[in-house]
C-alpha cells in the first residue's frame, strides 16, 4: 500500500505541454495507482470534514476527477464547472488568464441554493487564474464559497498570492 506521503512521488513532469516552456504536472500515474489515488483524495479532504458544504464544485478536466471523488468521500453533491459550451442549461461564464493563454470557465446558473457552502477543488494551484476565475464564478452563482483545495501547489508560480478571498486555500502538497 501505497502510504499518504508517498504519492507525490508518482505526480510526472512533462516538459514543453502544452506548449514550449510549460512544465506539465501529469497526475495521471496517480491515479491509476488505486493506494496512492485514496491517498491524494483522503489528503484533499481531511481539512474539510465536518465544514458543512452543501457541494463540491470541481474545475474541467481534472478537478472534475479529484472533486467528484473528494466530494464522493464528503457525502455531497458536486457541481461541474466546465469550459464554454459543454453544460446544457442557462450559464454563467468567467474569463480569466493562465500561464499560456486565456480561457473561459462556465457553471448553470442553478447549481446551488443561495448561500450554500461550496469547496473550490481543482488539481494544481499554478499561477491562479483557473482558481480565481472558479471562486467569482461560484460565487456570482450564489455560492458561498467556503474554500479551495488543490491536489498541489506550484510554489515558484506565486498563484497563492491572487487568492484574495478570505477562505482557506489548503493545497495536499507543494512543489
Amino acid at each position: 500500500m501505497t502510504p499518504m506521503s508517498q504519492w507525490q512521488r508518482l505526480v510526472r513532469d512533462v516538459p514543453d505541454f502544452p506548449k514550449p516552456g510549460i512544465l506539465f504536472k501529469d497526475i495521471t500515474p496517480v491515479l491509476s495507482d488505486a493506494d496512492a489515488f485514496r491517498a491524494a483524495v483522503l489528503e484533499m479532504v481531511e481539512p474539510w470534514r465536518g465544514a458543512g458544504l452543501h457541494a463540491v464544485a470541481g474545475i474541467e478536466s481534472r478537478g472534475f476527477i479529484l472533486g467528484a471523488a473528494v466530494a464522493q468521500a464528503l457525502g455531497t453533491g458536486f457541481v461541474p464547472v466546465r469550459k464554454p459550451g459543454r453544460l446544457p442549461a442557462a450559464t454563467l461564464s468567467q474569463d480569466y488568464a493562465l500561464e499560456y493563454g486565456t480561457d473561459r470557465l462556465e457553471v448553470h446558473m442553478d447549481a446551488v441554493p443561495p448561500g450554500a457552502p461550496v469547496l473550490l477543488v481543482d488539481d494544481v494551484l499554478a499561477t491562479g487564474g483557473t482558481l480565481v476565475a472558479g471562486l467569482e464564478l461560484l460565487r456570482r452563482q450564489g455560492a458561498e464559497v467556503a474554500g479551495a483545495a488543490v491536489l498541489f501547489e506550484m510554489l515558484a508560480l506565486r498563484g497563492r498570492e491572487r487568492w484574495t478571498a478570505q477562505t482557506p486555500l489548503l493545497a495536499a502538497a507543494a512543489y
